[in-house]
C-alpha cells in the first residue's frame, strides 16, 4: 500500500455519506422551520438560517457530530427582551427552547449560551439564536455573568478555511478531518474550531501545502510538530479578533501523536503493515493497517 492509496481511503473512509448529509439537512430543516413559523410566520426550512460550524465549513466528518445551525431572529425580539431585567440573553435563549419543545415534545432539548441543541436519535442540531448587525456580522447570546451578547463573523470564519482550501488544493480541509479523526479517537480536549485555525496558520508556511496525497505523511506529522510548537500560546478569532488562550491539557497526546507520525513517515517506504500501526494509533481503524 502507497502513502497515497491509504490516505486516499482514510480520507473516503472519515467523509459523511450522501444519507447522513440527507439527514443533517432534514433535522436542520425540522428545527428551522418551527422557528420561522414561531418568530416570522413563515414556514420556509431554510430561510433565516445558515449552516455554521463544521457543516458550514465543510470541515464535517464521519461519524456525524453536531449539525450547528444559526439562526436570525427579527429585531423585534431584541427590543422586546431589551425592556426586561436580569439576564435578558438567558431568558431568550429560554424563550427559544420552549417555542422547539412545543414542536420536539418528546425531546430533552438544552439551553446554554449560546446555543440551543435539540437532540435527535443519531446526532443533535445545535441551534445559534442571533441578531444580524449591519456588518454582517452577529450579536449571540452568552448567558455568564448576567449576560451578554458576544460578536460573531461566521463569514470570516468560513472564509479562513475556503481561502486556504483553494491555495492548497483542497488539502485543508482534508487536514482538518484527519486531525479531527486524532481528536475524537484519541479522546483530545482540544476545540475543533482551534485545529481548524492552526491547521491554516501551518499550511499557510508548508512548502508541500499544494502538494498531492503523496505528501499526506508528512503533512500529518510536520502538522503535529507545529502544534506541539503552540502548547500554552494564543489564537485569535478571524472577524473579531477575540484571542482564545489554548493551554496545555491537549499537549501530551498532540506529543504522542507526532512520535507515531513520525515512526509511520520511517516506516512506509519498506515496512508498510508497521506504519499502518502507527497511523491507527492516531487516527483508528479508518485508516488502513496496509501490507
Amino acid at each position: 500500500m502507497t502513502v497515497q492509496s491509504r490516505f486516499k481511503t482514510f480520507i473516503s473512509n472519515i467523509a459523511l455519506t450522501s444519507i447522513q448529509k440527507t439527514a443533517g439537512a432534514e433535522r436542520r430543516d425540522k428545527v428551522v422551520q418551527a422557528l420561522n413559523e414561531h418568530y416570522w410566520g413563515s414556514s420556509s426550512k431554510t430561510a433565516h438560517s445558515k449552516y455554521v460550524g463544521s457543516w458550514g465549513k465543510f470541515t464535517r466528518v464521519r461519524p456525524p457530530r453536531d449539525v450547528d445551525v444559526l439562526f436570525t431572529l427579527p429585531i423585534s425580539v431584541y427590543n422586546r427582551f431589551e425592556l426586561r431585567t436580569g439576564n435578558k440573553q438567558s431568558q431568550l435563549l429560554q424563550e427559544v427552547k420552549t417555542v422547539l419543545t412545543n414542536t420536539f415534545t418528546t425531546t430533552a432539548i438544552k439551553g446554554s449560551g449560546p446555543v440551543v441543541e435539540v437532540p435527535f436519535t443519531s446526532y443533535n442540531v445545535e441551534v445559534v439564536p442571533a441578531f444580524e448587525l449591519d456588518t454582517g456580522r452577529y450579536w449571540v447570546c452568552m448567558t455568564a455573568d448576567g449576560g451578554s451578547y458576544a460578536v460573531a463573523d461566521y463569514e470570516a470564519e468560513a472564509e479562513v478555511i475556503r481561502d486556504s482550501n483553494a491555495l492548497t488544493k483542497d488539502n485543508t480541509r482534508n487536514l482538518i478531518r484527519m486531525i479531527k479523526r486524532w481528536q475524537a479517537h484519541c479522546n483530545v480536549p482540544i476545540k475543533s474550531f482551534w485545529i481548524e485555525l492552526i491547521a491554516v496558520e501551518f499550511l499557510r508556511n508548508w512548502e508541500h501545502r499544494d502538494k498531492s496525497m503523496v505528501y499526506y505523511d508528512w503533512m500529518v506529522r510536520d502538522f503535529f510538530a507545529h502544534l506541539v510548537s503552540k502548547e500554552y500560546g494564543t489564537l485569535f478569532a478571524p472577524g473579531t479578533y477575540e484571542a482564545m488562550y489554548l493551554g496545555g491539557l491537549w499537549t501530551s497526546k498532540a506529543k504522542t501523536a507526532y512520535n507515531n507520525a513520525v515512526s509511520a513517515c520511517e516506516d512506509e517506504k519498506d515496512y508498510p503493515y508497521s506504519a499502518g500501526g502507527s497511523w491507527q494509533k492516531i487516527f483508528g481503524a479508518d485508516i488502513p493497517l496496509g501490507g
